[in-house]
């Protein structure tokens, strides 16, 4: 695993987007594991402004999301596919049919959970995956547990995960109980993985994962064994190293 350390949000929003970037640039048809939450929220601000300049084009990008609340309609506000529409896919040329998240209100998940692996396979895997990590450990929705759970699953979530999506939302009360994710083969797949974490909330995480032993009590520990991995943290992210 490689660690940089950088001052701030800013510039771990903009260091993040150019190796997104970069990534696009290498391999215009390049397969990106995306995902959501407060952190990425910056770099995909960053990369969008890079589109912009005309550096980059995402006309034969795939995308391919960790994730989705499990209940929620593609267009109610608070699912991930309206998330990635407001924050990067409304601001740039990627194809609709390009664009994989999870169907929150698939009536048969097992179903579900099988074509999102069937999507990862048939486009030879995902180049590039893109993660944060939450206060417990968990990477995607995968939480704390007695396994690893391999493949895109129905997962429940913790008390703790969510609490801290509650601010997204008008009370505790009306976050979801559970989300459909990637698991950790399906994340461990990926050639290469970028980890973003901001802020000393996350300070503990940081550590545990790079630090302590691999363990699904703390699902981003996993990550150690993976050969191309880059742990991308500000100062507060990494107050405990």
């Amino acid at each position: 695993m490689h660690l940089e350390i950088v001052k701030d949000y800013e510039t771990l929003s903009k260091r993040a987007a150019y190796i997104l970037a970069s990534q696009i640039i290498l391999k215009p048809a390049s397969v990106l594991g995306l995902a959501t939450g407060s952190t990425p929220v910056g770099t995909y601000r960053e990369l969008v402004k890079i589109y912009n300049e005309g550096l980059i084009s995402f006309s034969r990008v795939i995308t391919i999301n960790l994730d989705e609340y499990y209940g929620l309609d593609k267009d109610d506000e608070q699912s991930y596919h309206y998330f990635m529409r407001e924050h990067l896919f409304n601001h740039v040329d990627i194809k609709d049919e390009n664009i994989n998240i999870p169907d929150g209100k698939a009536v048969d998940v097992e179903a579900e959970c099988r074509r999102y692996e069937n999507i990862i396979e048939a486009v030879g895997g995902i180049d590039l995956q893109l993660l944060g990590i939450g206060q417990n450990g968990h990477i995607g929705f995968n939480e704390p547990g007695e396994h690893f759970e391999a493949l895109t699953h129905l997962v429940d979530l913790t008390e703790n995960t969510i609490k801290a999506n509650a601010r997204f939302f008008s009370s505790p009360e009306e976050v979801p109980t559970q989300a459909i994710s990637m698991g950790i083969k399906s994340i461990m797949g990926a050639k290469k993985i970028l980890l973003l974490a901001s802020g000393e909330k996350k300070a503990g995480a940081v550590y545990k994962m790079l630090k302590g032993k691999i363990t699904p009590q703390v699902p981003a520990s996993v990550l150690q064994m993976h050969p191309d991995v880059v742990v991308l943290v500000d100062e507060g992210a990494a107050s405990l190293l």
